[in-house]
Protein backbone atom coordinates (compact mmCIF):
# COMPACT_ATOMS: atom_id res chain seq x y z
CA UNK A 1 0.00 0.00 0.00
CA UNK A 2 3.02 2.25 -0.41
CA UNK A 3 2.41 5.70 -1.92
CA UNK A 4 5.63 5.26 -3.87
CA UNK A 5 3.48 3.33 -6.34
CA UNK A 6 1.46 6.48 -7.05
CA UNK A 7 4.69 8.45 -7.50
CA UNK A 8 5.94 5.91 -10.04
CA UNK A 9 2.66 6.15 -11.95
CA UNK A 10 3.16 9.91 -12.22
CA UNK A 11 6.64 9.25 -13.62
CA UNK A 12 5.22 6.72 -16.09
CA UNK A 13 2.74 9.32 -17.35
CA UNK A 14 5.58 11.84 -17.77
CA UNK A 15 7.81 9.43 -19.69
CA UNK A 16 5.12 7.96 -21.96
CA UNK A 17 3.66 11.23 -23.17
CA UNK A 18 7.05 12.89 -23.50
CA UNK A 19 8.11 10.00 -25.76
CA UNK A 20 4.92 10.45 -27.81
CA UNK A 21 5.41 14.21 -28.06
CA UNK A 22 2.06 15.04 -26.42
CA UNK A 23 1.91 17.86 -23.87
CA UNK A 24 -0.42 16.82 -21.06
CA UNK A 25 -1.69 17.83 -17.64
CA UNK A 26 -2.18 15.24 -14.91
CA UNK A 27 -5.14 15.93 -12.63
CA UNK A 28 -5.28 14.20 -9.26
CA UNK A 29 -7.64 13.87 -6.34
CA UNK A 30 -8.16 11.43 -3.48
CA UNK A 31 -11.23 9.41 -2.63
CA UNK A 32 -10.66 10.00 1.07
CA UNK A 33 -10.75 13.74 0.46
CA UNK A 34 -14.04 13.37 -1.38
CA UNK A 35 -15.48 11.43 1.56
CA UNK A 36 -14.21 14.13 3.91
CA UNK A 37 -15.99 16.77 1.82
CA UNK A 38 -19.23 14.77 2.00
CA UNK A 39 -18.81 14.58 5.78
CA UNK A 40 -18.05 18.29 6.03
CA UNK A 41 -21.33 19.27 4.38
CA UNK A 42 -23.27 16.78 6.48
CA UNK A 43 -23.96 14.14 3.84
CA UNK A 44 -21.54 11.25 4.16
CA UNK A 45 -24.55 9.09 3.34
CA UNK A 46 -24.76 10.65 -0.13
CA UNK A 47 -21.11 10.20 -1.04
CA UNK A 48 -21.89 8.62 -4.43
CA UNK A 49 -24.53 11.22 -5.35
CA UNK A 50 -22.10 14.02 -4.57
CA UNK A 51 -19.14 12.54 -6.48
CA UNK A 52 -21.22 11.67 -9.55
CA UNK A 53 -22.51 15.25 -9.71
CA UNK A 54 -19.25 17.14 -9.09
CA UNK A 55 -17.41 14.92 -11.58
CA UNK A 56 -19.44 16.73 -14.25
CA UNK A 57 -18.28 20.19 -13.15
CA UNK A 58 -16.00 20.79 -16.14
CA UNK A 59 -18.65 19.65 -18.62
CA UNK A 60 -21.85 21.25 -17.30
CA UNK A 61 -20.65 24.07 -15.02
CA UNK A 62 -21.17 24.86 -11.34
CA UNK A 63 -24.80 25.99 -11.53
CA UNK A 64 -25.90 22.78 -13.23
CA UNK A 65 -23.94 20.71 -10.70
CA UNK A 66 -25.69 22.53 -7.85
CA UNK A 67 -29.06 21.90 -9.49
CA UNK A 68 -28.28 18.20 -9.84
CA UNK A 69 -27.24 17.95 -6.19
CA UNK A 70 -30.58 19.43 -5.16
CA UNK A 71 -32.35 16.89 -7.36
CA UNK A 72 -30.37 14.12 -5.66
CA UNK A 73 -31.75 15.12 -2.27
CA UNK A 74 -29.21 17.54 -0.80
CA UNK A 75 -30.68 20.58 0.89
CA UNK A 76 -29.70 24.09 -0.17
CA UNK A 77 -27.55 24.69 2.94
CA UNK A 78 -25.40 21.63 2.12
CA UNK A 79 -24.96 22.75 -1.49
CA UNK A 80 -23.99 26.23 -0.29
CA UNK A 81 -21.30 24.72 1.97
CA UNK A 82 -19.93 22.67 -0.93
CA UNK A 83 -19.53 25.52 -3.42
CA UNK A 84 -16.57 27.31 -1.75
CA UNK A 85 -14.75 23.97 -1.45
CA UNK A 86 -15.02 23.38 -5.19
CA UNK A 87 -13.84 26.93 -5.84
CA UNK A 88 -10.63 26.68 -3.76
CA UNK A 89 -7.75 28.28 -5.67
CA UNK A 90 -3.98 28.42 -5.53
CA UNK A 91 -1.26 25.83 -6.10
CA UNK A 92 -1.53 22.28 -4.81
CA UNK A 93 -0.03 23.09 -1.41
CA UNK A 94 -2.31 26.08 -0.92
CA UNK A 95 -5.39 24.04 -1.79
CA UNK A 96 -4.40 21.29 0.63
CA UNK A 97 -3.72 23.85 3.36
CA UNK A 98 -7.18 25.35 2.93
CA UNK A 99 -8.71 21.88 2.88
CA UNK A 100 -7.12 21.08 6.25
CA UNK A 101 -9.26 23.77 7.81
CA UNK A 102 -12.44 22.70 6.02
CA UNK A 103 -11.97 18.99 6.78
CA UNK A 104 -10.57 19.39 10.29
CA UNK A 105 -13.35 17.25 11.77
CA UNK A 106 -12.98 14.42 9.21
CA UNK A 107 -10.35 11.82 10.10
CA UNK A 108 -10.74 10.21 6.67
CA UNK A 109 -10.46 13.54 4.87
CA UNK A 110 -7.28 14.47 6.75
CA UNK A 111 -5.77 11.09 5.86
CA UNK A 112 -6.42 11.83 2.19
CA UNK A 113 -4.73 15.22 2.52
CA UNK A 114 -1.67 13.57 4.07
CA UNK A 115 -1.47 11.09 1.21
CA UNK A 116 -1.60 13.84 -1.42
CA UNK A 117 1.02 15.91 0.41
CA UNK A 118 3.32 12.89 0.37
CA UNK A 119 2.77 12.24 -3.35
CA UNK A 120 3.20 15.88 -4.37
CA UNK A 121 6.32 16.15 -2.19
CA UNK A 122 8.02 13.23 -3.94
CA UNK A 123 6.99 14.51 -7.36
CA UNK A 124 8.57 17.90 -6.64
CA UNK A 125 11.78 16.37 -5.28
CA UNK A 126 12.12 14.20 -8.38
CA UNK A 127 11.80 17.26 -10.63
CA UNK A 128 9.18 15.52 -12.77
CA UNK A 129 8.54 17.65 -15.85
CA UNK A 130 4.77 17.37 -15.84
CA UNK A 131 1.90 19.67 -14.95
CA UNK A 132 0.29 17.97 -11.92
CA UNK A 133 -2.82 19.60 -10.50
CA UNK A 134 -5.06 18.86 -7.53
CA UNK A 135 -8.61 18.91 -8.93
CA UNK A 136 -11.22 18.57 -6.18
CA UNK A 137 -14.00 17.89 -8.70
CA UNK A 138 -12.23 14.82 -10.08
CA UNK A 139 -14.07 11.68 -8.98
CA UNK A 140 -14.19 9.44 -12.09
CA UNK A 141 -17.58 8.22 -10.92
CA UNK A 142 -16.32 4.83 -9.73
CA UNK A 143 -16.86 3.81 -6.12
CA UNK A 144 -14.11 1.16 -5.98
CA UNK A 145 -11.33 3.76 -5.71
CA UNK A 146 -9.94 4.04 -2.17
CA UNK A 147 -7.20 6.64 -2.49
CA UNK A 148 -5.52 8.64 -5.24
CA UNK A 149 -7.36 9.24 -8.53
CA UNK A 150 -5.60 10.10 -11.80
CA UNK A 151 -6.78 11.65 -15.05
CA UNK A 152 -4.67 12.92 -17.95
CA UNK A 153 -5.75 15.59 -20.44
CA UNK A 154 -4.01 16.67 -23.65
CA UNK A 155 -3.13 20.38 -23.58
CA UNK A 156 -3.03 21.04 -27.33
CA UNK A 157 -5.97 18.99 -28.58
CA UNK A 158 -9.62 19.15 -27.52
CA UNK A 159 -10.64 15.67 -26.37
CA UNK A 160 -11.64 13.88 -23.17
CA UNK A 161 -9.20 12.19 -20.82
CA UNK A 162 -6.54 10.07 -22.54
CA UNK A 163 -5.34 8.22 -19.46
CA UNK A 164 -6.79 7.53 -16.04
CA UNK A 165 -6.77 5.33 -12.98
CA UNK A 166 -6.16 5.31 -9.26
CA UNK A 167 -5.82 3.21 -6.11
CA UNK A 168 -8.32 0.45 -5.46
CA UNK A 169 -7.25 -1.46 -2.36
CA UNK A 170 -9.12 -4.70 -1.63
CA UNK A 171 -10.95 -4.68 -4.96
CA UNK A 172 -9.87 -8.29 -5.41
CA UNK A 173 -11.88 -9.21 -2.33
CA UNK A 174 -14.95 -9.71 -4.52
CA UNK A 175 -13.01 -12.45 -6.34
CA UNK A 176 -11.99 -14.22 -3.12
CA UNK A 177 -8.60 -12.50 -2.67
CA UNK A 178 -9.05 -10.11 0.27
CA UNK A 179 -6.50 -7.65 1.69
CA UNK A 180 -4.68 -7.17 -1.61
CA UNK A 181 -3.68 -3.63 -2.49
CA UNK A 182 -3.93 -2.32 -6.02
CA UNK A 183 -3.10 0.81 -7.95
CA UNK A 184 -2.80 1.43 -11.67
CA UNK A 185 -3.57 3.50 -14.72
CA UNK A 186 -4.79 2.71 -18.22
CA UNK A 187 -3.98 4.48 -21.46
CA UNK A 188 -6.78 5.29 -23.91
CA UNK A 189 -5.24 3.99 -27.13
CA UNK A 190 -8.02 5.27 -29.41
CA UNK A 191 -7.95 8.79 -28.00
CA UNK A 192 -4.16 8.92 -27.95
CA UNK A 193 -4.22 7.88 -31.60
CA UNK A 194 -6.71 10.69 -32.34
CA UNK A 195 -4.50 13.21 -30.55
CA UNK A 196 -1.36 12.12 -32.40
CA UNK A 197 -3.19 12.17 -35.72
CA UNK A 198 -4.68 15.59 -35.05
CA UNK A 199 -1.32 17.05 -34.05
CA UNK A 200 0.59 15.33 -36.87
CA UNK A 201 2.87 13.45 -34.47
CA UNK A 202 3.19 10.18 -36.37
CA UNK A 203 6.49 9.87 -38.31
CA UNK A 204 6.26 9.75 -42.11
CA UNK A 205 7.56 6.20 -42.26
CA UNK A 206 4.59 4.94 -40.24
CA UNK A 207 2.72 4.66 -43.56
CA UNK A 208 5.37 2.32 -44.91
CA UNK A 209 5.27 -1.24 -43.57
CA UNK A 210 7.03 -3.76 -45.83
CA UNK A 211 9.99 -2.15 -47.59
CA UNK A 212 11.51 -5.29 -49.05
CA UNK A 213 9.47 -8.29 -50.25
CA UNK A 214 11.35 -11.38 -51.41
CA UNK A 215 9.62 -13.52 -54.01
CA UNK A 216 9.45 -17.21 -53.14
CA UNK A 217 10.49 -19.54 -55.97
CA UNK A 218 10.98 -22.78 -54.06
CA UNK A 219 12.60 -24.67 -51.17
CA UNK A 220 16.18 -23.89 -52.14
CA UNK A 221 15.38 -20.23 -52.66
CA UNK A 222 13.62 -20.04 -49.28
CA UNK A 223 16.74 -21.37 -47.55
CA UNK A 224 18.88 -18.78 -49.35
CA UNK A 225 16.53 -15.88 -48.58
CA UNK A 226 15.99 -16.43 -44.84
CA UNK A 227 19.53 -15.28 -43.83
CA UNK A 228 19.10 -12.16 -45.97
CA UNK A 229 15.71 -11.56 -44.39
CA UNK A 230 17.23 -11.77 -40.94
CA UNK A 231 20.05 -9.39 -41.91
CA UNK A 232 17.66 -6.76 -43.26
CA UNK A 233 15.46 -6.93 -40.17
CA UNK A 234 18.56 -6.62 -38.01
CA UNK A 235 19.31 -3.35 -39.78
CA UNK A 236 15.85 -2.04 -39.02
CA UNK A 237 14.48 -2.60 -42.51
CA UNK A 238 10.97 -4.07 -42.62
CA UNK A 239 11.19 -7.13 -44.85
CA UNK A 240 9.30 -10.35 -45.51
CA UNK A 241 9.16 -13.28 -47.89
CA UNK A 242 6.11 -14.37 -49.85
CA UNK A 243 4.78 -17.26 -47.71
CA UNK A 244 4.19 -19.80 -50.49
CA UNK A 245 6.38 -20.84 -53.40
CA UNK A 246 4.99 -20.04 -56.83
CA UNK A 247 5.47 -18.22 -60.08
CA UNK A 248 6.81 -14.68 -59.81
CA UNK A 249 3.87 -13.33 -61.82
CA UNK A 250 1.47 -14.57 -59.13
CA UNK A 251 3.48 -12.88 -56.38
CA UNK A 252 3.82 -9.47 -58.04
CA UNK A 253 0.23 -8.26 -57.34
CA UNK A 254 0.83 -8.90 -53.62
CA UNK A 255 3.73 -6.48 -53.53
CA UNK A 256 1.70 -3.76 -55.23
CA UNK A 257 -1.27 -4.37 -52.91
CA UNK A 258 0.92 -4.13 -49.83
CA UNK A 259 2.24 -0.77 -50.96
CA UNK A 260 -1.25 0.48 -51.76
CA UNK A 261 -2.51 -0.55 -48.29
CA UNK A 262 0.22 1.42 -46.54
CA UNK A 263 -0.29 4.62 -48.49
CA UNK A 264 -3.25 7.06 -48.24
CA UNK A 265 -3.18 7.48 -52.04
CA UNK A 266 -1.95 5.53 -55.08
CA UNK A 267 1.40 7.23 -54.52
CA UNK A 268 3.74 5.94 -51.82
CA UNK A 269 5.71 7.86 -49.21
CA UNK A 270 9.15 9.13 -50.33
CA UNK A 271 10.77 7.01 -47.63
CA UNK A 272 9.41 3.90 -49.34
CA UNK A 273 10.83 4.65 -52.79
CA UNK A 274 13.95 2.54 -52.32
CA UNK A 275 13.01 -0.94 -53.45
CA UNK A 276 14.74 -4.26 -53.94
CA UNK A 277 14.02 -6.16 -57.13
CA UNK A 278 15.06 -9.75 -56.61
CA UNK A 279 15.67 -11.18 -60.07
CA UNK A 280 17.51 -14.40 -59.32
CA UNK A 281 17.24 -15.66 -55.74
CA UNK A 282 19.25 -18.82 -56.37
CA UNK A 283 22.40 -16.87 -57.32
CA UNK A 284 21.58 -13.83 -55.09
CA UNK A 285 21.82 -11.51 -58.07
CA UNK A 286 19.72 -8.45 -57.31
CA UNK A 287 19.84 -4.75 -58.04
CA UNK A 288 18.68 -1.86 -55.89
CA UNK A 289 16.66 0.58 -57.92
CA UNK A 290 14.37 3.61 -57.56
CA UNK A 291 11.02 2.47 -58.85
CA UNK A 292 8.23 4.71 -60.17
CA UNK A 293 5.94 5.91 -57.38
CA UNK A 294 3.03 3.77 -58.58
CA UNK A 295 5.02 0.53 -58.21
CA UNK A 296 5.12 -1.70 -55.16
CA UNK A 297 8.02 -3.53 -53.56
CA UNK A 298 8.94 -6.51 -55.67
Amino acid sequence: RSLLCEVELVEIVERVFKALGIRVALKMNNRKILYGIAEAIGHADKMMDITVAIDKLEKIGLENVKAELLERGLEQTAVDRLQPILELSGDNHQKLSQLREVLAASETGLKGIEEMETIFGHVERLGIDLQVELDLSLARGLNYYTGAIFEVKALDFAIGSICGGGRYDDLTGIFGLPNLSGVGISFGADRIYDVMTGLGLFPEEVNCTTRVLFTNLGTAEQAAVLPLLRTLRGEGISAEIYPEAGKMKKQMPTSKLKMAETSPSPQIEPSCLREAMIENISTMEYAMMNAPMSHGIT
